[in-house]
């Protein structure tokens, strides 16, 4: 499936359940709510966090999860601010591929 479909049948999905209605302000800070949900991950992942030091490991099952829910709401951001993601994020990678020539890899 290309994006611009995906983005279309999460448009249809908005719309069957009255979701354009929402704010992007909102929708912005419920995806940065997620996008804190895949930081708890990654900081076990990385061990700044363990279960001796106190914290609740989250079940690493559900980062997937986590990753398509914040995905989705970044799509809806795009949704309610008519951005065309895949149009834009082509011509993106046309200025990332300019300033980061292969041979400048990061090492």
């Amino acid at each position: 499936m290309e994006l611009n479909e995906i983005i279309d049948e999460f448009r249809k999905f908005l719309d069957e359940r009255g979701w354009q209605s929402f704010s992007p302000n909102d929708v912005f800070i419920h995806l940065i709510e997620e996008l804190g949900e895949i930081g708890k991950y990654l900081l076990f992942l990385s061990k700044y966090k363990t279960e001796k030091q106190g914290h609740e490991k989250p079940p690493i099952a559900n980062l997937s999860r986590e990753i398509a829910q914040a995905f989705s709401l970044f799509m809806q951001l795009c949704i309610l601010l008519n951005i065309d993601l895949e149009n834009v994020w082509l011509e993106e990678i046309e200025i990332m591929k300019a300033r980061f020539p292969i041979n400048d890899k990061h090492k």
